[in-house]
Parts: structure tokens; sequence; C-alpha cells
């Protein structure tokens, strides 16, 4: 890779890890934000549901930013709000105004995060791109499954304020390096699609709304059946717009009969499902059951989540030799034989040296998936969308991490509890079943992308024109 590939390499894979590590990093920090800011269970939920919220519904709307105005431009505006929203989290005063930066935050990630790989695809030749792609993605993957280690570390060695000023000054640093180092482009769409950006933003919300409060509120509490109903109408009214009456649709349906963009797109989500839910279980079980802080915790589940450091980039060269649909099928074949590998264990109570073996397998399966996944993406679509696509692809991962923390919870609460330890095992078990038996799903659909797809992204044609390239300024 040349100069700016890899500066434009390490700039945006240090925002994603910094935008990926606020899914989770809150969640260990709970009780000590509950002992300073005071606030009931649903206060302290929201600081965690607030994030996910606003990142998981503006994630099109920033890659329909970036494609129109500049994407170093709004990934410059983004990674700001995301620092400025950190360090508001810090400084929070009560709770009501920690849930508030925590919405600020989520918004500036979700403008940052759709451009990085937009804008590492600008910058990196086409034959380097698996490997670009594989180390973007490990970093990813490793905020997102390290996010309640690093937040318990921060809480018990310093204090919860740590797990967001740890933002600011990453932030600061990132802000001039990204101004100097990344190349300016846009998508080939000049014009915003106001009202699909308005239905889809708010059919996501109110999908993710009726996931992350279905569990603490009741699944048949009206305003849970009423988000998820007026979710469900809004996109398909938005599908509809995007069919029959956009002029420049924002998320062209035409996208979806790309057998490629929709196999992986559905691997996505289901992934994320499976894998999200499950980490969110297990670091519980390990605390509960296991004994452990939350620092030791996380330390134990590093066989598992440090494991992308290792083995996408390797992942991501094999990808630009022989293509990423085996990579991809194979990885979550291993991440489903992991989950239920861990379940098998949990269920005749084995310690945690028999565990290690499970976790490491988790990890390779993980990596194999992040590797490829980008490429995939990028791909399976015209240089000028490549912008919404990565969107779409983010969107779907957010949904399904929503959605797998929703489902395995309440599979886990309906088989099991918090009662004591054998009522934790009965009802983790199922719940690792299902998100093994969802991942593996996953896995047929990444079979469903067509053979040696991703070895080189997508290239373009006189009906395609390349994005347009403003150059720095």
């Amino acid at each position: 890779m040349n100069r700016q590939a890899v500066w434009t390499l390490v700039v945006v894979s240090v925002a994603s890890f910094m935008a990926g590590l606020d899914n989770l990093v809150v969640t260990t920090a709970l009780p000590a934000i509950r002992t300073d800011l005071g606030g009931a269970l649903a206060d302290l939920e929201w600081t965690v549901s607030a994030y996910t919220l606003t990142f998981a519904v503006l994630l099109l709307l920033g890659a329909a930013l970036g494609d129109r105005f500049g994407r170093r431009r709004m990934f410059l505006a983004g990674l700001s709000v995301f620092t400025l929203g950190s360090a508001a989290a810090a400084l929070a005063p009560n709770i009501g105004s920690l849930i508030a930066a925590r919405a600020v935050q989520g918004a500036g990630a979700a403008v940052m995060m759709p451009l990085t790989l937009t804008l590492l695809t600008v910058a990196v030749p086409v034959a380097k791109r698996g490997m670009a792609f594989g180390i973007w993605s490990g970093v990813g993957g490793l905020a997102v499954a390290t996010g309640p280690l690093i937040g318990g570390t921060l809480t018990e060695r310093f204090s919860w304020q740590w797990i967001f000023w740890v933002n600011v000054p990453v932030g600061l640093a990132l802000l001039p390096l990204a101004r100097r180092g990344l190349a300016e482009s846009r998508g080939e769409n000049p014009r915003l699609d106001v009202p699909g950006t308005a239905l889809v933003s708010a059919g996501l919300f109110g999908i993710v709304l009726g996931l992350v409060r279905g569990n603490p509120d009741g699944w048949t509490d009206p305003m849970v059946l009423g988000s998820l109903i007026a979710g469900v109408l809004l996109l398909l009214a938005f599908v509809v717009h995007e069919i029959r009456w956009a002029k420049r649709p924002m998320l062209p349906m035409r996208m979806f009969r790309n057998r490629a963009f929709s196999a992986v797109n559905a691997a996505s989500l289901l992934m994320y499902l499976g894998m999200f839910g499950s980490i969110f279980l297990i670091s519980q079980y390990l605390q509960g059951i296991g004994g452990y802080t939350p620092e030791q915790a996380g330390v134990r589940m590093l066989p598992w989540t440090a494991m992308p450091l290792l083995v996408a980039p390797l992942a991501g060269l094999l990808t630009d030799r022989i293509g990423g649909r085996p990579i991809v099928v194979t990885g979550l074949a291993l991440q489903a034989l992991g989950l239920a590998g861990f379940a098998l264990l949990a269920d005749h109570s084995a310690g945690y040296g028999q565990q290690i073996p499970i976790l490491v397998v988790c990890g390779i399966g993980m990596s194999l998936y992040f590797a490829p996944t980008a490429n995939l993406v990028m791909a399976s679509v015209r240089p000028g969308e490549q912008g919404i696509a990565s969107g779409a692809n983010n969107a779907m991962r957010e949904v399904g991490g929503a959605l797998g923390v929703a489902v395995l919870s309440a599979v886990f609460s309906a088989q099991g509890g918090y009662g004591d330890a054998a009522a934790f095992t009965d009802g983790l078990v199922p719940a690792l079943i299902v998100g093994a038996a969802v991942v593996a799903v996953g896995s047929l659909a990444a079979a469903l992308v067509p053979r040696r797809h991703g070895m080189r992204a997508a290239v373009p044609t006189e009906k395609a024109p390349v994005a347009v390239a403003a150059g720095r300024s």
C-alpha cells in the first residue's frame, strides 16, 4: 500500500475503534454511575440504549451526507460531535445529562462510522483491499468485543468518567491528522433524498427503540408494541417510496437484487444477532457464576475477543487470493460451533481451562467473518454507491446487535434468571443454542454469495461513474 493508503487505514481504524467501543463500554460501569449520579434502573439502561439508538438510526443519513457534502468533511464533523459528546458525558452532573450526552456521541459515531469504510475504499488500491479491510474489520470487532473489559478496567482503576475521557485526546489528535491525511471524495448522487431519509430514519428508530426496551419494559407494553409496528410500517413505506417515487433514491432497491449484496447483509445481521447477544450473556456468566470482577472477566474473554488482531489481517490477505465467500462461510460456521460448545460446557459446569479452546474457536470464527465482509459489500455495488452500501451494512449490524441482546435475553429470562447459579445456567444454555443456530443460518446465507465474489472491488463503467474526487484542501 502507498503512504496515503496506510495513513487512511490508521486514521479510520482508530476512529472505528472508538465508535465500536462505546456500544458496550458503559455496561460494566453502571453500578458506579448509579452510585455517583443516582437514577432508577430504567435510567441506567438508557445510558446504553441512547447511544445504540442514535447510532443505528442515523447511519444511513451519515452515509448520504458524506456522498452529498464530501466524505472527509462529514467524517471530520462526525468525529468532532463524537469527541464533544464524550467530554459532555464525562462532565455530566446528573443521569439525564449523561443520557443526552450519550445520544450526542451516537449521532457523531453514526456520521463517522460508515464513512470510514468508504474513505478506505477510495484510498487503498484494489489488490490490497482485502488486507486493509481485514485490519479495519478486526479493529472494529475488537472494539465491540472488548468494550466490557475496557469499561470495567477504567472504572476499577480510575473512575467511570474515564471511559468517556479516554476518547477526548484521541479524537482531538485524529482531527488534524484526518484533515491533512485523508483525500476528499463524493458520491455520484448530489442530492439528498429527504423523504426517503426521514422514512428510513424514523423506521429504524421505531424498530431499535422497541428492541432495546422490549425486555425491560415488557413486549406487550404499548410503547414497545407501538414502536415496533410503526417502525415496520415506516420501513415498508420507505421501500415503496424508493421504488416508485424517489428520483434519486438514497438506497436504490435494485441493490438488493444483487445476490452478493443481499446475502452478505443477511449474514451480517444474523452474525451480530448471535454474537452480540452471546457476548452480553457470557460476560455476565463469567462474573456471576465464575466469581470474577468485570476486569478479570474481560481478561478471560481475551482468547475470543483479541483473536481478530491476529487472524483478521491474515484472513484479509487470503481474501485477496481466493475470494471472500469461503472465508465468511467458514468463519460463521466456527462461530456457531463455538457458541454451541460453550453452551455444552456451561451445562456441565466446566472450568475456565476447558472453556479456553472454545473461546479460541469463537475468536477465529469472528475474525474470519470480519475480514472479508467489508470487501464483499463494497465489491457488490458501483463505486458511486459504496458510501450508502457501507451505511446499509453498518445499519444491519446495529439492528442485529440490538435484536441479539433482546432475543437472547428474552430466551434467557423465559428459561432461567439471575436467582442463583443453576437458574442462570438454565437460561444461558438455551440462549446460546439459539445464538448458535442463528449464526449457523448466517453461514448458509453467506454461502449464497457468488463464487469468488469479493476478490476485486467493483470497477467503474460508463453508466457507473467513479466517486468524484475533490482532492485535499
